[in-house]
């Protein structure tokens, strides 16, 4: 009987306890691993964002870099961790939602082993083509990709990016057939869509900025359903002739080993909305058209499930694989 009472003493008491040790979070260096590279334009986010996380919990926040493949080395680098909230990994939703498919001999589904926990940005793609391109509207690139099938080519920064799966999201809305290059450095790619050796691609602001800025790029159109109001001149898809439906976006994430407590879970969630509303972070994410998020952690999981059923079909479409 009495071990009974005092088990039944330390369920109890373990909510209390539960509760307590989120109110308290965290009481030691968190590190947060990534697999973007150092100097990318979501590693820079993911500094600024720890830096006023650092400040707020009073703790150490460190950056693990671990690029390369496929995500992979960083996935492995965390998934070993305990799920205490100590160790974060920084995802995009193609970690989540594509690799998936991508890699299916791996039979890793990523939202099996990891939890979501706080969101940080949404990045819009643009249709980049060169500044010398007769092309105006997405109504001329179409148009020319229908008159010669097979021998438009697209680029984009590796085989299962958004740039490559919405190059065949187009194809399959817009009824074409294009040819797909994919490169291993991003500044190359821009660099030869600028000079027209790569007839378009689709780019984010950072990463294409410097070609844009020099006067080599111009942007037809954004993939998305509203106008980006740091590039309000650049029509929607629909507006520039393109299909209405061919959204291409990217969301960044914060994620957990599986099994963080629900409390840590949603400390760490709104502490990290109070880090992205700072008017510092606000700021740089305007200079990049970075959309500022702050999805709970099942508003994470339903995003993610949607571009899974995209990304699936389009796998599936393309014959796509990286195993």
């Amino acid at each position: 009987m009495k071990r009974l009472l005092t088990a039944l003493a330390a369920a109890a008491l373990a909510p209390a306890a539960l509760a307590q040790g989120a109110a308290d979070f965290p009481t030691k260096p968190v590190t947060i691993v990534t697999p973007f590279a150092a100097g990318s334009g979501p590693d820079a986010v993911l500094r600024l964002v720890s830096d006023k996380l650092g400040k707020l919990w009073n703790q150490r926040v460190t950056i693990d870099n671990k690029p390369g493949g496929g995500g992979f080395i960083a996935i492995d680098a965390a998934r070993r961790a305990a799920p205490d909230g100590y160790t974060l990994i920084q995802f995009d939703s193609e970690h989540i939602a594509a690799l998936p498919h991508l890699y299916k001999s791996k039979n890793f589904v990523t939202l099996q082993h990891f939890d979501p926990v706080a969101s940080l940005f949404r990045t819009p793609f643009f249709v980049a083509v060169s500044s010398q391109s007769k092309w105006n509207s997405m109504k001329d690139l179409i148009a020319e990709a229908k008159a010669k099938p097979g021998q438009i080519t697209y680029g984009s920064w590796g085989v299962g990016s958004p740039g490559h799966l919405g190059g065949q999201q187009l194809d399959a809305l817009a009824g074409l057939q294009m040819n797909h290059a994919p490169y291993r450095e991003v500044s190359q790619l821009y660099a030869n869509v600028g000079t027209g050796d790569v007839p378009w691609a689709f780019a984010s602001i950072p990463s294409s900025q410097g070609i844009y800025k020099a006067g080599k790029l111009k942007y037809i159109a954004v993939a998305a359903t509203k106008r980006v109001p740091q590039m309000p001149d650049v029509p929607t898809m629909a507006e520039s002739g393109g299909p209405a439906g061919l959204e291409v976006n990217s969301f960044v994430s914060l994620l957990a080993p599986k099994g963080v407590p629900e409390a840590v879970k949603k400390k760490i969630n709104a502490d990290v909305a109070k880090a992205i509303a700072d008017p510092e972070i606000r700021a740089r994410f305007d200079t990049f058209a970075f959309e500022p998020l702050a999805w709970s952690p099942e508003e994470i999981t339903r995003q993610a499930e949607i571009k899974s059923k995209i990304y699936g079909d389009l796998v599936k479409r393309g014959n796509i694989s990286l195993d």
